[in-house]
């Protein structure tokens, strides 16, 4: 199909860029991955397009001045994966589309697109990121964890555009793994788990477990979580925390799974992740 007619502006400037969004029906044009399609389709229809994609101050990708990390916006998954230093995350981003998506798609694009089955929004969760939202208004900064509110949903404000994506430095030790059950058409993630743990002598210290593709939205599995905080992190103590991969959501069913088997998945899914994670 044909997109309805838009009017198209090229920012200058993330102020240009900011003036343009506040004035009325607009979308933010980055890479296109996602909403191009959807224009075509007809499913978004806006009136303006604004195009970032020349904003080379929202490219930055490296180390804060605490230790942490800081990606921005319209940093490729080719650019990501080839500057980042953690092996697993790495893994789960070239599995991601195929070429051409990782050498086009933006992480600013992926993680305000808000897929239910995207990979970037569970990897984003277990390293506890968060997105920096800027409008004229000002800036803001919100934890990834409760920023996705729906399919496709998110906190962004009408008038904001995701900058960058923060976190704070990791435990010391930690590691982590990215373990997904993929479409074997599309690549999509029909259950899409990250585990990040770190412990302490023998004893688990730092765990977060994020799934996509499950429910409405990627989630924090924090009942995952709470079970193999303090544990020795033995092969029953992981088997009992991933039994509750699923618990207070909502689980998707549709032609690829069922509920009943996207549960059991995300539970065999976040036990393999876990232990990968572990080392195991």
């Amino acid at each position: 199909m044909i997109p309805a007619p838009f009017e198209y502006r090229r920012a200058t400037s993330l102020d240009d860029a900011l003036s343009a969004i506040a004035s009325g029906d607009a979308k933010v044009l980055a890479g296109g991955m996602s909403l191009l399609p959807l224009m075509k389709l007809r499913l978004a229809q806006p009136g303006m397009l604004i195009d970032i994609g020349q904003l080379d101050e929202l490219r930055r990708i490296g180390p804060t001045g605490d230790g942490g990390y800081e990606v921005g916006a319209l940093a490729t998954y080719a650019e990501v994966m080839a500057a980042t230093s953690l092996p697993f995350a790495r893994d789960c981003i070239q599995h991601i589309g195929d070429v051409q998506v990782r050498n086009r798609g933006t992480v600013g694009g992926a993680i305000a697109h808000a897929d239910p089955a995207s990979d970037l929004p569970a990897l984003g969760l277990a390293l506890d990121y968060s997105v920096v939202l800027r409008s004229q208004r000002g800036e803001r900064v919100v934890p990834l964890d409760g920023f996705f509110q729906g399919a496709f949903q998110t906190d962004i404000a009408p008038d904001e555009i995701l900058v960058s994506m923060r976190r704070r430095p990791l435990p010391a030790g930690a590691s982590g793994s990215y373990q997904k059950l993929a479409h074997p058409a599309s690549g999509y993630s029909i259950v899409g788990v990250c585990a990040v743990v770190a412990s302490d002598g023998g004893t688990i210290n730092h765990v977060r477990v994020a799934l996509t593709g499950v429910g409405e939205v990627a989630y924090r599995a924090t009942a995952v979580e709470s079970a193999l905080m303090g544990s020795d992190g033995s092969a029953d103590a992981v088997a009992a925390a991933a039994a509750h991969a699923a618990d207070g959501q909502t689980v998707n069913s549709d032609i690829y799974a069922d509920r009943t088997y996207r549960s059991k998945m995300a539970e065999v899914y976040t036990r393999r992740a876990i232990e990968a994670a572990l080392g195991r």
